[in-house]
């Protein structure tokens, strides 16, 4: 009888002697150290933005970027067609991200706003033109992996699953951040009390106030608790690769202990319900904050919506299981003609008792 062996992580990881994708790799370095210096420097500096330190963003973004291209520069290791296409646009992707961040640091430097900023100095003139190009750079590349990646296995068949869904979700994660900015205009001031123009923001709330940024906000992320704030779902459809990927591991880990999940395909398809009720989380929280509505105040049509998600996600999950752990389950009881679940025969030899062995016993009681 077929024994089913437990997956292992060979075809999960590519050849040691391949590099990592270095622009991106050096790019992670960089906004590693970029979001270590930004918290020494909330610890010194004391200037503020919208009564957040002057070197949060750049802190949320150096974090958000490391992890980010880190994330690209181990996918784009693996063998796969076009990798040379892939490989340029992983660093363009590098480049903006470099340019991007490195504006919102020095931004941040100069006590002033690096998004929105409509101040008519010559600094900040150039350095929104180039922030402005470097985005559409950023989501133009990360969507043409997601593109090239889309049709290809890359390793096994779940972690597969888990990059492309991730790559989408994350590439409309990336869009989102372009809502921003149709929520109007506000009036503020930066680090030093002058007066600043902000052509958006990321809060929505009823009735526009002249100032919706700023006011009272989460712990760290300082998303507001005053209203809907348009980076939660910006942030959670950017980070969805790596929840899917750590999903897919974590399944070859139970994989061990659950025979059923020892089929790719089982797998792969818990992959495809779990990619399917993220990006429905991401769309809910779009609406929510689209509603004007805080993340910590739900209503109760956006606590109906969040529990319809969870209900027909772990309906997809029961599906799976149906489908693969009940006939793992039926082929486990099902045993062939002659043998027993200790795998000594009845009526025949058992694995360790010689053929000829057998056959001088059955001679010697006929």
């Amino acid at each position: 009888m077929t024994t089913l062996q437990a997956p292992t992580l060979e075809r999960r990881v590519p050849d040691a002697r391949k590099a990592l994708h270095r622009p991106l790799l050096a790019t992670s370095v960089i906004m590693a150290a970029l979001a270590v210096f930004s918290l020494c420097a909330m610890v010194f500096d004391d200037r503020m933005l919208l009564h957040e330190s002057v070197w949060l963003k750049t802190f949320k973004f150096g974090f958000a970027f490391a992890l980010y291209t880190i994330t690209l520069a181990w996918l784009l290791s693996f063998p796969h067609r076009g990798q040379r296409f892939t490989w340029w646009m992983g660093s363009l992707f590098a480049l903006t991200a470099l340019a991007d961040v490195g504006f919102i640091a020095v931004q941040a430097a100069r006590g002033t706003f690096s998004h929105f900023n409509e101040q008519t100095d010559a600094w900040n003139h150039y350095g929104q033109m180039i922030f402005m190009s470097g985005v559409p750079g950023l989501f133009a590349a990360n969507l043409v992996i997601a593109l090239v990646l889309s049709w290809q296995k890359i390793t096994d068949r779940p972690t597969t699953r888990a990059i492309h869904a991730g790559l989408g979700i994350a590439v409309i994660g990336m869009a989102l951040g372009y809502a921003m900015g149709f929520t109007g205009a506000q009036q503020t001031t930066d680090a030093y009390g002058h007066p600043v123009t902000l052509g958006a923001g990321h809060t929505v709330m009823h009735g526009q106030p002249s100032v919706r940024d700023g006011g009272a906000g989460l712990p760290v992320t300082h998303w507001s608790t005053t209203g809907g704030d348009l980076r939660v779902p910006h942030f959670v459809g950017l980070h969805g690769i790596q929840i899917l990927i750590l999903a897919s591991f974590a399944l070859l880990w139970l994989s061990r202990r659950v025979p059923w999940l020892r089929d790719e395909r089982a797998r792969a398809r818990l992959i495809g319900v779990l990619a399917l009720g993220y990006a429905g989380l991401v769309g809910v929280l779009l609406w929510q904050a689209l509603r004007a509505q805080p993340l910590t105040h739900p209503d109760g049509a956006t606590l109906a919506a969040f529990g319809a998600l969870l209900a027909v996600t772990a309906a997809g999950a029961g599906l799976v299981y149906a489908v693969h752990g009940s006939s793992r389950a039926r082929s486990q009881t099902a045993q062939p003609s002659g043998e027993s679940l200790g795998g000594k025969a009845i009526g025949g030899r058992g694995p360790g008792r010689p053929a000829q062995a057998v056959s001088a016993g059955v001679r010697r009681r006929g």
